[in-house]
């Protein structure tokens, strides 16, 4: 039995409900057991087998000594303030962006701001595009797509590295429809 065999069985496992799969041809044994498997055992009866990882211990580094605290008087507040979750974030940054209109990618691919390494980006922060100009190429399976913008106005901000991967609507560019 090839290594690409054993492959496709472990597939197959794992899209199957098997939990167990043995396999004996002369003096080879071959046994795949799944996630399923330990679940299986504990609803036949059998003993379940528990691992306990040990906690590790993580030396204390003193950046600086201690202070006496007559010298130095220090206000610790009474809880920390809280962080604000990266969802509130997001929504203050788009709030910050609503008066921008936004180039997005339209496909799936490899972003690049110049036809070459060579030449210089389509466009930078502070050019003016007009409709139908192209402002980046987005490379998919060895094809270099030119996105051309579907509006007016200035670039404000690249949200993109350039030979960065980007998704299908993600946004690429803010342009400013005033400047």
């Amino acid at each position: 039995m090839e290594f690409k065999d054993i492959q496709e069985l472990v597939k197959l496992l794992n899209k199957s409900n098997l939990s167990e799969f043995v396999m004996q041809d002369g003096d080879f044994k071959l046994t795949i057991r799944t996630k399923n498997y330990e679940k299986s055992k504990r609803k036949a009866g059998e003993p379940q087998v528990v691992s306990v990882q040990q906690p590790q211990v993580v030396p204390v580094q003193h950046i600086s000594p201690p202070v006496p605290q007559a010298s130095v008087p220090v206000q610790i507040p009474a809880e920390p303030a809280p962080a604000k979750p990266a969802k509130e974030e997001k929504e203050e940054a788009k709030d910050d962006n609503a008066s921008y209109l936004e180039v997005k990618s339209p496909i799936v691919g490899t972003f690049y701001r110049s036809s070459s390494p060579e030449k210089p980006a389509y466009v930078k922060v502070g050019d003016t595009i007009a409709k139908g100009d192209v402002v980046c190429i987005v490379e998919a399976m060895k094809l270099f797509n030119e996105i051309e913008s579907e509006i007016s106005g200035k670039i404000v901000k690249v949200l993109i590295e350039d030979a960065a991967p980007v998704e299908y609507d993600q946004v690429l560019f803010l342009v400013d429809p005033n400047g």
